[in-house]
């Protein structure tokens, strides 16, 4: 009994291992779904958004006065004296508003001075010698010629006077425009000539940005496109919306691309109130292009091989691949369309990359 108890065990476990490697054998469905990996990853996750996003041509620049126009003067003045002499008097200070015609700077004075007073005396002297001549021409007592050439000297000395008082004004210099000083280099005592920058004037109500765009970039401008400007030095323009933008719109896009650069020089007004200065450096970023209400997620989303683009939707603790079409960019959402993507979806963002097509996650909350 004993024996043909081992032997029923033996064709039982025979039985059995002959079940075991025929199920392994036989080929899955078609149609089957895989399996999640059993391996669990920790990710993290974020939403999918319908929202607005931008197209932006990148750019950097730098504030300066507005040029000369067909209709207005340039909105800065490099000041100098159009006559050489010594600073005898200074009425201005850096940072000071002056309007056009204020005095800001006197020259010594002196010689023009005396000028001026002779050039009077000739003139009373002239006009009284007139003045005889005319009454002794009534009793025809004087000639001709004496008469007329005493109006001659009252006009040479009327000449005189208006020479000598013209050049004592030009020791007075003024301001040719409205704005605020912003460099003031002269000081009382110093010689200066028609070379010497006695100040700058600007008017701070007249500042543009000068910015450079690629040459390949141009053909995507158009005057009056909204400009996004942020303060700084030269970097990046990409990124999380910042709480110092200025907005301001294209005002002038140049003709002709610098060679050396492959750039053209596109020009747009300071906002008003803007604080702005010139000689400041700026990120800019041109809007070229507005999408509304399209899908959107968190670009670390995106996985991009050499087989397409995917994103990870999460579906309770699985996430599947899914592959979708990649659009516009904006800051840190780019825009995807796929079959059956909507609006509310979770996708993983952090640990997307080297993901399987479907695996078993575990969110890191953030």
């Amino acid at each position: 009994m004993r024996r043909a108890g081992l032997v029923v065990i033996v064709v039982v476990a025979v039985a059995l291992a002959g079940v075991l490697v025929w199920r392994t054998n036989v080929p899955a469905p078609a149609d089957a779904e895989p399996e999640a990996s059993a391996t669990l990853v920790s990710v993290r996750v974020g939403p999918v958004v319908c929202t607005t996003l931008r197209g932006y041509v990148p750019a950097w620049g730098s504030v300066e006065p507005q040029q000369a126009t067909a209709t207005q003067a340039p909105a800065s003045a490099r000041i100098s004296t159009p006559v050489a002499g010594v600073v005898a008097h200074v009425a201005c200070a850096e940072g000071q508003r002056v309007a056009a015609g204020t005095v800001l700077f006197r020259l010594d004075s002196r010689v023009a001075d005396i000028s001026v007073e002779k050039a009077k005396q000739a003139l009373q002297y002239a006009e009284q010698v007139l003045e005889r001549q005319k009454k002794l021409g009534a009793g025809e007592a004087t000639s001709q010629r004496l008469y007329l050439e005493a109006e001659q000297n009252v006009v040479a000395a009327r000449n005189e006077l208006r020479n000598a008082e013209t050049q004592r004004s030009l020791l007075d210099i003024s301001s040719p425009l409205d704005g605020t000083l912003v460099r003031v280099s002269a000081r009382p005592g110093d010689a200066v000539d028609q070379s010497t920058a006695l100040a700058e004037v600007i008017d701070l109500r007249r500042l543009v940005i000068a910015a450079t765009v690629r040459s390949v970039d141009v053909p995507r401008l158009r005057m009056g496109q909204d400009v996004e400007v942020f303060p700084g030095e030269r970097g990046s323009t990409s990124g999380s919306p910042r709480a110092d933008v200025e907005r301001t719109a294209v005002a002038y896009i140049g003709p002709q691309v610098d060679s050396r650069s492959d750039t053209v020089q596109v020009r747009m007004p300071v906002p008003p109130g803007s604080p702005l200065r010139p000689g400041q450096f700026v990120n800019l970023r041109i809007v070229t292009e507005v999408r509304r209400d399209c899908l959107a997620v968190p670009t670390d989303a995106v996985v991009t091989d050499a087989a397409g683009s995917t994103v990870a939707i999460l579906t309770g603790d699985t996430a599947v691949k899914r592959p979708v079409r990649v659009g516009l960019r904006d800051g840190d959402l780019v825009e995807v369309e796929g079959d059956g993507l909507r609006a509310g979806m979770t996708v993983v963002t952090a640990g997307a990359y080297g993901l399987p097509e479907r695996s078993k996650v575990k969110v890191i909350r953030q």
